[in-house]
């Protein structure tokens, strides 16, 4: 996942691990089962990086769910897992949104702009050494394969020599890491970039991935990861609308707020692919339109009037929904079939993050799919909090334990946080 317009201390135990070199003896009555754990590789995207609240920074990456799986692994044998972490003077990294005020529930976000890690204006201080967590921002499978995009991308950037960026794709650097054992959640942003930009395509990181395209790239990835043999799991790619950034502002809110105001006022009216009509509770509306002040505004009142309709890319419309869905099942389809051939564990997050919207009690913790308030999904209304990221990767021990007879212990979700709530 890519970064959008919205722009705690943990248990000192898992971060010793997820970031040192951990010499734990394997516990009696756990095993590490038909899978050898003594180095694992992460690959994926954003949710892989630990990338939250708008911004890649520090807290957000030592708890990325591979650094959390890392340190259960560890309990089994695993070896040490490295993350390309902020240095502690840069450790707001990217910069990245706060919660400064939640008034009458309507929040009020900052951006943090101290203590960045940026060496010029639009690249990030560089960052050398051995790397397990292969976690970029914004990458998808198809770009996985174009050399120009780690260039164009920082966060890849930072990671490469300069001789590398720009002749270097990620497909090439996910490989020779002499990995035993590997996650790969990656294909998010091949439906999510063209699905948050409200079904409109203007470059490469918003197009929908054609679907043969995907399935022949997603084997070559499979195919390069297992060459040796590895075991793995693979991830699913989540359904769109299972998150805040569509499921926030919705058009019943927005009319009765015009309402308020202006009786007067008949539907909210917004532009789709097929002409102007009045929005019904089955188009979506994403979430920075909620502070972006258009709603009402003009002469001939912005979304309230047919001639003044809200614009296309602010609204994932009924017909985009279905088509948006429909890749996403096709993805899916390939992941779990590329899997099976290869004998890999699949962590079902498509199937769990729907449940997580409909509300799911963990731990003896209720969490939801609200924005702020459900726990599982960041400032950004897209990417995990602390505690969204211990659910996640409780899912893929319980597909690994499932797939290769481990015992990987399971994470107590109730040590990390969700949204952060200002100071009273």
């Amino acid at each position: 996942m890519k970064k959008y317009i919205l722009n705690s201390l943990f248990a000192a135990v898992v971060l010793f691990a997820a970031s040192c070199k951990p010499e734990i003896e394997t516990p009696a009555g756990t095993t590490a089962g038909q899978a050898n754990f003594s180095k694992y590789i992460a690959v994926g995207n954003s949710l892989t990086a630990g990338f939250a609240d708008g911004g890649l920074y520090l807290e957000g990456q030592k708890v990325a769910y591979p650094n959390l799986l890392a340190a259960q692994m560890a309990t089994v044998g695993g070896g040490a897992f490295t993350s390309p972490f902020f240095a502690d003077a840069q450790a707001n990294g990217s910069g990245y949104l706060t919660l400064s005020a939640l008034v009458n529930g309507s929040p009020t976000l900052a951006n943090v702009t101290t203590n960045l890690a940026y060496r010029d204006a639009t690249h990030l201080a560089k960052y050398t050494g051995e790397v397990q967590n292969l976690g970029i921002p914004g990458m998808r499978v198809d770009l996985a394969f174009a050399a120009p995009y780690s260039a164009a991308n920082m966060y890849m950037e930072r990671l490469l020599s300069d001789t590398q960026v720009g002749t270097t794709t990620y497909f090439q650097f996910i490989q020779g890491r002499n990995h035993s054992f590997f996650s790969l959640w990656l294909g998010n942003n091949d439906a999510l970039g063209w699905a948050t930009n409200g079904g409109v395509t203007t470059d490469a990181t918003n197009v929908l991935t054609d679907k043969a395209t995907f399935s022949m790239l997603y084997s070559n990835l499979i195919n390069a990861l297992t060459a040796g043999g590895q075991k793995g799991v693979v991830g699913t790619i989540p359904d769109v609308t299972a998150v805040p950034y569509f499921n926030t502002v919705t058009v019943g809110a927005l009319l009765a707020a015009a309402k308020a105001i202006n009786p007067a006022a008949v539907a909210v009216f917004i532009q789709t692919g097929t002409g102007v009509r009045a929005a019904t509770g089955e188009d979506l509306i994403r979430l920075p339109f909620q502070t972006a002040g258009l709603f009402g505004t003009g002469t001939i009142p912005y979304g309230l009037d047919p001639r003044n309709p809200i614009a296309n890319n602010w609204v994932l419309d009924k017909d985009e929904i279905i088509r948006v869905k429909d890749y996403v099942n096709s993805y899916n389809s390939t992941i779990k079939s590329l899997a099976n051939s290869k004998g890999l564990a699949v962590a079902d997050t498509y199937t769990y993050l729907n449940m997580v919207k409909a509300g799911i009690a963990i731990q003896g913790i209720n969490i939801n799919s609200a924005f702020i308030t459900g726990g599982a999904f960041s400032l950004d209304g897209i990417h995990l909090t602390p505690r969204g990221n211990a659910v996640i990767a409780n899912v893929f021990i319980d597909a690994i334990n499932s797939k290769y007879n481990s015992t990987i212990p399971s994470i107590d979700i109730t040590k990390y946080r969700g949204v952060k709530f200002p100071d009273k």
